[in-house]
């Protein structure tokens, strides 16, 4: 019994963790930003989160977006890398399909700037690879 409840205690405080990464992705300090991305890059690249990630996709999508838009060199390679597990966190359905939808012209964009830096221009051009093979449902 005082196992599940000790569980149940260390998977709200994770996503409270989770959150407050989320949160952290919209602060003013790129070093904050930086930081939120390479704990949410940690945290889906070392657990299932698919049913937490549902709920807050938009949110998170719109914070990406930010962080692809506004951000420079390491942020941006960092949000492309959370892209990426993001889209492999939701999986084929329509979820993943809408985030990728809304995230594409963004990669794009990084991905063919000559002034981005290598790595985000890499991750944004894997981003792009690895959500369109789980995620597009357009073939083209």
């Amino acid at each position: 019994g005082s196992e599940a409840v000790g569980e149940q205690g260390q998977e709200e405080e994770a996503e409270d963790r989770l959150k407050e990464h989320m949160d952290s992705l919209l602060d003013k300090s790129a070093k904050t930003r930086q930081a939120a991305l390479q704990s949410l890059r940690l945290a889906f690249s070392s657990k299932t989160l698919s049913e937490f990630l549902l709920e807050r996709r938009l949110t998170l999508t719109d914070s990406l977006e930010k962080c692809l838009k506004k951000g420079k060199g390491e942020e941006q390679a960092l949000a492309g890398t959370v892209v990426t597990l993001l889209c492999l966190q939701m999986g084929s359905g329509p979820e993943a399909e809408e985030v990728f939808r809304s995230l594409k012209p963004l990669l794009i964009s990084v991905l063919t700037d000559s002034t981005a830096s290598p790595g985000a221009r890499q991750s944004c051009a894997t981003a792009l690879g690895m959500c369109c093979y789980i995620a597009a449902a357009d073939l083209e």
